[in-house]
């Protein structure tokens, strides 16, 4: 019987690690199935989705343990099967960077019962002030009952400062 895993990686950023990874998992019968991986400080972070039979465990334990692979830290944790219900909303936010901004952002789409599902933020300093910027990019599952524009409406309350711009994706129901 195969098993969903979900298998996260840290470790000194250098060529190669990616390689390693997808070797443990292939070398232990699994398939990779879904990643978010990336350079995060000059450390390569990461988490991958990983389906494999049930008594491969081991042999990916194994297999991570060896080689390249050796040099990161892994922890592998069961995979959830529940089916996201409610509307898919993307959304892209721009403002002036400050401490608590994601804070404060989370804070606002929690009231609202929104889960986020992918969140990548950046800053970088604009060409023609030199200030910085913050900038967001999500896919948010907003429940039932809850509108695009609350979500808006909430987001832009934080601040004046704050720009977001928003898509509808696809239900999720």
């Amino acid at each position: 019987m195969a098993t969903k895993i979900i298998l996260t990686v840290i470790g000194a950023d250098r060529p190669g690690l990616t390689e390693a990874v997808a070797a443990a998992v292939l070398a232990a019968g699994g398939n990779w199935l879904d990643s978010h991986l990336s350079r995060l400080g000059g450390t390569y972070v990461g988490s991958v989705l990983v389906e494999l039979p049930e008594e491969a465990r081991q042999t990916l334990y194994a297999a991570l343990a060896s080689g390249d692979a050796a040099r990161l830290r892994f922890e592998v944790f069961p995979a959830g099967d529940a089916a996201p219900i409610g509307t898919r909303l993307d959304f892209s936010l721009v403002g002036q960077d400050r401490p608590g901004i994601v804070r404060e952002v989370s804070a606002a789409l929690a009231a609202l019962g929104v889960n986020i599902e992918v969140l990548e933020t950046s800053t970088a300093d604009e060409a023609w002030s030199g200030n910085r910027l913050f900038r967001a990019e999500a896919q948010l599952l907003v429940p039932p009952g809850v509108s695009a524009d609350a979500v808006q409406g909430a987001l832009e309350a934080i601040s004046g400062e704050i720009m977001v711009d928003f898509k509808t994706v696809a239900s999720a129901q």
